[in-house]
């Protein structure tokens, strides 16, 4: 037997989400119903939802914001509803990961029809591949490699840094423009990595900074928070080229 296919309708008008509830119930879909982002999240962790039926104008947290953090780890399809017509609107929906997009007022059989259409599309659709260098970390024409320990200057020069350079450099690209206090510091290091006592940070960090200077005149990308600590002024873009 085929097992039913679970809706997830996030919608706060109670009245609107329970009635399509009831609708798509009688065309054999398990529905459930979230007022907000809270709600959808505790109900994901629970139910095998198959589908997301996003209403664009929600309190707290809007239809495309959530939209925007669950395409940062899922492919579950999307329909997002909305009361604007704008094409606009329509375009960021799209661009924010919906797979579609519904004007309120709408027939119910047409969002089943949707629902379906979209079920489809990503049955057959192919897995996305995750790409060989996704853990690569590029920053201002840097090249941070974590698995093969290597560092390339924006010209193209291998860069050879310690056990501890490489660490200390690792930690600050995981909390670029983040404020870092030498104990944080240390607690990241591993090992003999991070020395005996906070003076041993400002060594490491020096002799960071002087081996990426030594690469590319123009590194003076970390910063020191006098009295506070460290931190890394770069946008760092991890996997394919920035």
């Amino acid at each position: 037997m085929k097992p039913k296919c679970h809706v997830l309708i996030v919608d706060d008008d109670d009245d609107i989400a329970r009635l399509l509830a009831r609708f798509l119930m009688s065309y054999d879909f398990v529905a459930h119903v979230a007022a907000h982002g809270a709600e959808m999240r505790a109900i994901m962790e629970k139910e095998p939802v198959d589908v997301i039926i996003m209403d664009v104008m929600l309190p707290e947290t809007s239809g495309i914001v959530l939209t925007r953090e669950l395409r940062q780890h899922s492919r579950l399809p999307i329909i997002m509803l909305s009361a604007r017509a704008d094409h606009f609107d329509r375009i960021v929906g799209l661009e924010c990961g919906a797979d579609d997009y519904v004007i309120k007022p709408f027939e119910p059989r047409e969002l089943v029809a949707r629902i379906q259409a979209v079920l489809r599309r990503t049955a057959v659709a192919p897995p996305v591949s995750t790409p060989v260098d996704a853990h690569i970390v590029h920053f201002d024409g840097w090249r941070f490699d974590p698995e093969g320990h290597v560092l390339m200057a924006p010209g193209g020069m291998h860069v050879a840094l310690s056990k501890a350079e490489f660490q200390l450099l690792g930690t600050l690209l995981k909390h670029p423009r983040r404020l870092l206090s030498r104990h944080q510091l240390r607690l990241a290091l591993s090992g003999h990595a991070a020395g005996q006592g906070e003076r041993s940070i400002d060594l490491l960090v020096s002799r960071l900074r002087q081996k990426l200077a030594h690469a590319d005149d123009y590194a003076d990308m970390i910063k020191t928070i006098r009295g506070r600590g460290y931190m890394l002024d770069v946008t760092p873009v991890r996997g394919g080229l920035p």
